[in-house]
This record gives structure tokens, sequence and C-alpha cells, in this order.
């Protein structure tokens, strides 16, 4: 007989064990349609979940915060599901939420291009509207292991693995895909909603080391609903409008070269708006009363040291060695 408080004080008693979608249908229908998960004693659980002790509880709704990040994680396992169902032979490795959206890396011989990315959203949509359940089940660990290495999955059977021996994992199927996660998820597919997009392809190490396979990580964005997501598309374009790589080109303003690395090759045009705007700081400073000086832009290791600079920077700094045996750094800030 779980005693319940809610966030407004209240205390609610139960004879059986209960579930946060039906303490959520409870409370109110209107609640009951934006729950997507529910907190309990302060961690988040599946809306259905069976909660059997006296807890404190919350329902989390889909607009907020760790709603729109729960709806990115189930996105990530959706985006999975869309591409194991267009390409059964690609292999699935991790696909977390991120900031404004979701990635999931894949390995795969073909690289993905901009019309698949378009059938992976469209078949995303399908698996929405199929509003397919989305159920936990705990495993043991060697069985889990042993159970993706037999349908292919070699990289989750690795991550598996690497879990203590004897550990219990949690495993969240939706049809007929099934996946290695902690939670919490959606109810089903069909609370995810249609405010996600797929919008670019690049490279990714396994594990993040060089010496590993070089998989194709896919991501996306996705909100609580179709305003949200399209504002963050209208901010994306803008932001392309001005970006300063893109404008360089189209004003002729400077370029970049892989001899020298994050270093700028100023044309005419970008070399002028550049001392245009040196003059007008050093006009308003002279205004202001700061007078300007001048320091060298290398200096023997001696002089770092006294700074504090080369204890803090020193292993970074680009630094000159004389033919009498003198060590000499450029200025670290620079």
């Amino acid at each position: 007989m779980p005693a319940i408080s809610l966030p407004d004080g209240s205390e609610r008693q139960f004879d059986n064990a209960i579930t946060g979608a039906e303490i959520a249908s409870g409370i109110g229908e209107g609640l009951a349609r934006a729950a997507v998960a529910v907190r309990v004693n302060g961690e988040l659980w599946d809306l259905t979940r069976e909660i059997r002790d006296d807890a404190s509880i919350e329902i989390v709704t889909r607009d907020s915060d760790d709603g729109v990040e729960l709806l990115r994680h189930d996105a990530a396992h959706v985006l999975a599901e869309a591409v194991k169902e267009l390409w059964p032979e690609t292999q699935v490795t991790i696909g977390p939420a991120i900031e404004n959206g979701f990635y999931y890396d894949f390995s795969r011989e073909e690289p993905f291009t901009d019309a698949d990315l378009e059938t992976i959203e469209q078949r995303m949509k399908d698996i929405v509207d199929r509003d397919e359940a989305i159920e936990r089940e705990v495993w043991e660990r060697d069985e889990a292991v042993e159970f993706f290495r037999g349908i292919g999955e070699e990289y989750k059977a690795e991550i598996i693995a690497s879990i203590p021996s004897g550990e219990s994992i949690s495993l969240y199927r939706q049809g007929d895909f099934i996946d290695l996660c902690r939670g919490p998820h959606l109810p089903s597919t069909g609370k995810l909603g249609k405010a996600f997009k797929l919008t670019h392809v690049s490279g990714a190490y396994w594990r993040g080391d060089s010496n590993n396979e070089m998989l194709q990580r896919v991501y996306g964005t996705a909100w609580s609903n179709d305003k949200a997501l399209r504002k963050y598309l209208h901010m994306l374009e803008e932001a392309e409008k001005r970006d300063h790589r893109r404008l360089g080109k189209v004003m002729d303003l400077f370029h970049f070269q892989e001899e020298a690395p994050g270093a700028v090759f100023w044309h005419a045009n970008g070399w002028a708006m550049f001392q245009s705007l040196v003059s007008y700081t050093r006009q308003r400073n002279t205004e202001a009363g700061y007078q300007e000086v001048n320091t060298p832009e290398m200096v023997a290791r001696s002089l770092w040291e006294r700074s504090g600079h080369w204890d803090t920077f020193g292993e970074n700094m680009f630094t000159s060695e004389t033919v009498d045996g003198r060590m000499f750094a450029i200025k670290p800030m620079n």
C-alpha cells in the first residue's frame, strides 16, 4: 500500500503498486497526455514502471527540460530502429541525447547520403505512427553479450562485456528492435511525436580512439512541438547566413589553408576591413584616456617562468632554441 507524495504537498494512498501513468491519469487527462516520465524520490523512471513503496513523485511532462531530453534520447533509439529496418546489415553502437538534439553512431560500409537521411527520417515517422510499446527488460550481463553477438551486433556486445560480471543490465524493446539502455524511456514510440529532423552526418572513431574504426554519426534535432522545431531550424538558417567561413568567401575577405591550421590568409578586402576596425578601436581607446604599448612576441623561457606562464602553458607553447642553448618561446596568448 504505497503512500505517494505529490509536489503540491498532498498525499495519496494506494492499495496496490501503481505506475506513474496511472497516477497522471488520476490527476487529469491533460497531465496524462503530456506525461513522458515520472521522477520517483529524485530519480527518473519509466511511466510504466511500478511504484511499490512509499515515495515522493513528480510527473515529468514533454515541455519540461527533463521531458525534452527524454524525447531526444528516444529519438536516437527510433533513429537506430529505422536504420536497422532499412539496412539490416548495419551495426549500431551508441546514441545519446545532446544539446538541442541527439545522434547515433553506426558501423556501415556505404556512407549515408542526404537522400538516405530523408529516407531514414520518413521511416522514423512511420515508427511513430505505429505507436510501438517501449518495454524495459532486465537481463544478466553474459546472457545479453551472447544475444547481441548472436545477432551480429559486435559493438553492442563489446559495450555490455565491459560491464562488471554478474551485474544485471536493462534493455529496452520497441517492435523488433532492442537496445541496451539505462532508461527511462517513453511508454511508446507514438509519444515521441514528429517534431524532429535529421541534420547531417559526420565521422566518429569507435570509443573516441583514432586506432579504431571510423563510424558514421547521424545527427538530429528534436523538440516537444512543431513550433519549437521550426524556431530552431530558422535560427540555424539565420546562423548559416552569418557564418564567417561563408562570408569570407562571398565577400572575398580571407581564406584558410592546411599549411597553417587556424591561421587567416587575409585578402585585400578583408585586410582593409581589419585595419579599419583596428583604427576605430585605437581611436576609442585614446578618447577614453588609455595609452597603447607593445611587447615582444618571443622572449626567453626565463621570463615566462617568472610570469608563471611556463608552468601553466609550457607544454603547449611554441619554442625555439638558439645555437648557444638558450630557449625562447612565443607569447602563449597569441
